[in-house]
């Protein structure tokens, strides 16, 4: 197949897409609005479809613009053709060829409140020109809701803990940056900590980091749970633990069993001999008793006579 041959094949084919992509709907499903962290970062989902199928990665591209200015893009493959003020902090973090459009923002300013937009458009395999087809999604656009402050951790614990008993208390902080998780910790030294992630859905999620440790006599303390969030914002949260102390009846229990084991340990040969020294003195008299007797009937016989 010579070369002139291989180059109408790759038109029919990009004509015969490019035919069933102009004929066809798209669509696409941006979260509508988003919380952003000032200084973190933020995630903002996005997906399309075409009732057509699905198109390589090689034949779409994918750019994100405000929506009052198309040629004001915040994310485009092309570096100099994107703002200056987000130059270096936009990337798509989906993969078109898998109608994934999310993208991904951080370095958060105070003014990246948006509504930005996606737009998708076709482009020639050869030489990655871009084509007549392209379709901005103005009607699904995502705005920031820019926070200064970040969110407080939430506990879970139980009321009071027991002396010498597991406590597990449960700390968990929702945000909108899956690709760079706050970081939780205590202000105490254990090993049983088990963290979880959570896609909690609408672009927000949930960190959460469960503590699991033995709380001694009067330990009374602080718990501290901080979330530090990417950029190095940090929010925190304290309680005081209360400790139920377990009843120790030792000062009583002692000294009864000491009293009982004396008593057992002297009392039994002091009863025994007691016992034995009742019998001797019984045994004593019977014999002097019967010695008396005897000697009574002796003295009433008298001497004998020799008539």
């Amino acid at each position: 197949m010579d070369n002139e041959t291989k180059f109408m094949i790759t038109c029919l084919l990009f004509a015969a897409i490019c035919s069933s992509v102009s004929s066809d709907e798209w669509k696409a499903t941006v979260v509508k609005s988003i919380d952003a962290l000032v200084t973190s970062c933020v995630v903002v989902p996005c997906s399309f479809s075409h009732a057509g199928g699905n198109l390589p990665s090689s034949r779409l591209r994918g750019i994100w613009h405000e929506k009052d200015d198309k040629k004001s893009n915040i994310y485009h493959e092309d570096y100099t053709l994107i703002t200056d003020s987000f130059k270096d902090r936009t990337q798509l973090v989906g993969r078109l060829g898998q109608n994934n459009c999310t993208l991904e923002i951080t370095g958060v300013k105070d003014h990246d409140n948006g509504p930005f937009c996606f737009r998708v458009e076709l482009v020639r395999t050869e030489n990655n020109e871009p084509t007549k087809y392209k379709f901005s999604f103005v009607e699904d656009c995502v705005e920031l809701n820019m926070l200064t402050e970040p969110p407080k951790p939430i506990l879970i614990q139980p009321k009071t803990a027991t002396q010498g008993e597991p406590y597990t208390v449960t700390c968990s902080v929702i945000h909108t940056c899956p690709t760079h998780v706050p970081k939780l910790t205590w202000n105490l030294d254990s090993t049983k900590v088990i963290v979880h992630y959570k896609d909690i859905k609408q672009g927000n999620w949930e960190t959460q980091s469960i503590l699991t440790f033995i709380p001694e006599e009067d330990d009374n303390r602080e718990i501290t749970c901080t979330a530090e969030f990417n950029g190095g914002l940090k929010s925190s949260y304290t309680f005081t633990l209360h400790v139920k102390r377990i009843e120790n009846y030792n000062h009583i229990i002692i000294p009864a069993v000491v009293g009982i084991g004396t008593a057992l340990l002297f009392g039994i040969p002091c009863i025994l001999m007691a016992k034995n020294t009742r019998t001797v003195l019984q045994s004593f008299k019977i014999k002097k008793e019967r010695e008396d007797a005897e000697g009574n009937e002796m003295k009433s016989r008298g001497p004998k006579s020799n008539g």
